[in-house]
């Protein structure tokens, strides 16, 4: 857009075209003015599901909505979920790209090399919550924004965390997969079910959604833990009788559940590895919504095998597909899901309409909505997040020897 401040010509029709495009965002694109950008997707396959059903918006299929909305303003858009290693169709879409958008569910990783192969990329989004499969790193260097559809999945996540608890503790998976076989056998299931009221539950993170898994466990009679870079107030804490611990260390050595909910940086990259999961209470539960490479993926499977850790549960891997060969696929006692906490239906809605908000702010030179930025200006601006590349070992790499293309991809 020209630079200075707008005719007032300019303003009126700009209120002009908001009134035409009310069905759009709250902020429209201006086709007269603005730059013909390309912005790339990665998105999974739908298949029949998505066919059929428009509110599966983040399938290829369905497009987040987007094809309407840019074509009708002169932008351009690809959608793939070939999104994996040098001869994919995203790398080959992304040298030309002003805008990528991808997903934690289906995460397309912009490494530093896919960086500096696409020198007119200015935005990266997140469609969803969780921006780690970006090199935050890479992408301040060029000044390039990270936003990401904050708050879109925090309802869903939370219940999800709830449910993956129950299943662990009172060892659902055994008992339906006897159910499926024809088994009946009570014992086998009982020796390892237990209720939940009583134990000690612990959060690691207390932000949007580890806040909520806290206040939706509390009426199960339990005693709640956490720890956070930021205390909460103590009239959160008193509410929900909540005991702050100042480590993870601590929480762990205190809890029977530990659930984790923080985001993964460098920080928090293999946080539970072979030293912290010893420190956890023998017989005790995991369960991981956040990232799978929060948790060293051999010492977690190391410590169910010996029975340190009775079971774990989450929906989050790494790389993500899971190639078949992953071994949390199949060590025991786990009741781990594909990538799907946050994008439930309704999820699905809240994330594709904040992606074109964030889509309209770029084209129409605006503010983004501050809890949306990640990496804004050549800096990180999210508390949530701390510098460094959290992309190391994924798909997104070009060398043959760090690419293993996962079946059915």
């Amino acid at each position: 857009p020209p630079s200075g401040r707008p005719s007032a010509l300019v303003m009126y029709a700009r209120s002009v075209f908001r009134s035409l495009t009310a069905a759009g965002p709250a902020r429209g694109l201006h086709a007269g003015t603005a730059h013909r950008a390309k912005v790339l997707v990665a998105l999974y396959d739908g298949g029949q599901h998505g066919r059929t059903n428009p509110n599966i918006l983040g399938c290829v299929e369905n497009e987040l909505g987007l094809r309407k909305f840019l074509q009708s303003h002169g932008h351009s858009l690809v959608v793939t979920k070939d999104k994996d290693g040098p001869n994919s169709v995203f790398e080959r879409e992304i040298t030309d790209a002003d805008v990528v958008i991808s997903q934690p569910f289906w995460p397309a990783y912009i490494t530093a090399d896919r960086i500096a192969k696409a020198p007119k990329l200015r935005l990266c989004i997140t469609a969803g919550g969780g921006s780690d499969h970006v090199d935050l790193d890479a992408a301040g260097k060029r000044g390039i924004t990270v936003a990401e559809v904050t708050g879109c999945n925090v309802v869903s996540v939370a219940e999800h965390v709830v449910m993956q608890v129950l299943a662990l503790v009172r060892n659902f998976i055994p008992a339906y997969k006897q159910v499926v076989s024809g088994d009946w056998n009570i014992a086998d299931i009982a020796n390892e079910a237990h209720d939940l009221e009583g134990k000690a539950v612990g959060t690691i993170g207390a932000g949007r959604i580890g806040y909520r898994v806290l206040q939706r466990l509390k009426p199960f009679d339990v005693s709640l833990h956490y720890t956070d870079y930021f205390r909460l107030s103590p009239q959160q804490e008193q509410e929900l009788g909540l005991t702050y611990h100042p480590t993870p260390e601590t929480l762990a050595a205190a809890c029977d559940v530990v659930t984790v909910n923080c985001p993964l940086h460098k920080e928090t990259e293999n946080l539970f590895n072979k030293n912290l999961l010893s420190k956890m209470k023998r017989g005790s539960y995991l369960v991981n919504t956040a990232r799978g490479k929060i948790i060293d993926r051999d010492a977690l499977v190391e410590a169910v095998k010996s029975g340190h850790i009775q079971g774990y549960a989450g929906d989050v891997w790494f790389p993500q597909p899971a190639p078949p060969t992953h071994p949390w696929r199949t060590m025991p006692r786990h009741a781990m899901t594909p990538h799907y906490s946050g994008t439930t239906l309704e999820a699905q809605a809240r994330y594709a309409a904040g992606v074109k908000d964030i889509l309209a702010c770029f084209f129409d030179n605006k503010p983004y909505q501050s809890d949306y930025l990640i990496a804004h200006e050549g800096k990180v601006v999210s508390q949530s997040y701390k510098p460094g590349n959290t992309t190391g070992g994924s798909y997104g790499g070009t060398k043959a020897n760090d690419f293993v293309k996962p079946q059915g991809n």
